[in-house]
């Protein structure tokens, strides 16, 4: 039985790998390493529960470091770790850190790289994760993409990529029914369906100190209450920008990061979403919200195009986009739930 090696350590990951492994089982020897980029209860040890993933067979516990020094650490640990395993592939996702310092290690050794999530571009340098899609695009050697999109990006670059559909979009559908079965109130005490707004920020640009007070106070003038799932990292700079009193700040309570079961179904719950979150951004459309993203441009174009989907960097005017945002059409971009089941059999053919 054929050896692959699935690379996860970011909360993304999680959710891209989960419908992966199902389809993987009885068909290779699957061996999960987790880099230890997201190591947070709420950020990583969560999603293996309720997606049912199996746990990790290593964790590498590089934990959180500057760019430079968490992508050489990685690729340190996984150096020894590929060469020990020797699988006869190597799986990697979307665009952290743990991406390219895999697509690094793994192409130095030899061993294929297929990347799941190609050929999506910002076309923002100033974001790492533009350079980390970037550089795992041009080492890997399967190169599989979500949406029509992202394949005629590749193509512009000479790569040839397989048009495999979204699977984020396979997850959701697998775990939506359980999703339904949440009551909100159970996570913010009082809050009903359609009554108030989901927000998630935590993009570098945005976390920064002089932005992220910019973006809360324009967020603060939205006519409707706001639950905002923070990421730990935000959490330290919000306590040193506002005083927060019961968990809130103004119209905007504060909840902890929620898994991926929770995070569906707020998403659901929600009159609309406010994110910098490119998987935020998809589930949102899925789910077939008006969504305003705290970003000057997005990977996931088709969601813009659609109307459901508007930028709105530094949460300028927000509120007033909110209440005249109308015009949407909603497309199915993103495949038909069976990603996860071409990617594998693509995998196996290549083997």
């Amino acid at each position: 039985m054929k050896k692959i090696v699935t690379i996860i350590g970011a909360r993304p990951q999680f959710i891209k790998h989960a419908p992966i492994q199902r389809e993987m089982r009885n068909q290779f020897r699957e061996i999960t390493v987790h880099t230890g980029q997201h190591y947070d209860e709420n950020m990583s040890d969560i999603f293996f529960r309720e997606m049912k993933i199996k746990n990790p067979d290593f964790n590498l516990e590089v934990g959180s470091h500057s760019h430079a020094v968490q992508t050489g650490m990685m690729m340190e640990r996984l150096e020894n770790l590929l060469i020990k395993i020797d699988p006869d592939m190597v799986i990697i996702y979307g665009d952290t850190n743990s991406t390219v310092a895999t697509s690094l290690t793994a192409s130095k050794l030899n061993i294929p790289v297929s990347h799941i999530e190609a050929g999506l571009r910002s076309f923002n340098m100033e974001m790492p994760e533009e350079i980390n899609r970037i550089i795992a695009d041009r080492l890997s050697e399967l190169l599989f993409a979500p949406t029509k999109e992202a394949m005629k990006n590749l193509k512009k670059e000479n790569l040839k990529g397989i048009l495999s559909g979204d699977v984020m979009y396979d997850a959701f559908l697998y775990f939506s029914k359980r999703s339904e079965r949440i009551d909100i109130s159970d996570i913010v005490l009082g809050f009903k369906d359609n009554q108030y707004i989901y927000m998630t920020i935590h993009r570098e640009e945005n976390t920064l100190p002089k932005n992220l007070k910019n973006i809360m106070k324009n967020i603060m003038k939205i006519k409707m209450p706001v639950i905002f799932s923070v990421h730990p990292r935000t959490m330290k700079i919000l306590k040193n920008l506002f005083e927060i009193e019961h968990g809130r700040i103004n119209n905007i309570y504060l909840i902890e990061p929620q898994g991926y079961i929770h995070n569906l179904a707020l998403i659901k719950a929600s009159y609309s979403v406010v994110t910098d979150s490119g998987g935020i951004q998809k589930e949102a459309y899925f789910s077939k919200k008006n969504t305003f993203t705290i970003r000057k441009e997005t990977e996931w174009t088709e969601t813009i195009e659609s109307g459901y989907n508007v930028l709105c960097p530094g949460a300028e005017k927000i509120e007033m986009i909110i209440e005249n945002n109308k015009k949407k059409v909603y497309k199915n971009y993103y495949g038909y739930g069976n990603a996860s089941n071409i990617i594998i059999n693509k995998i196996k053919e290549h083997l």
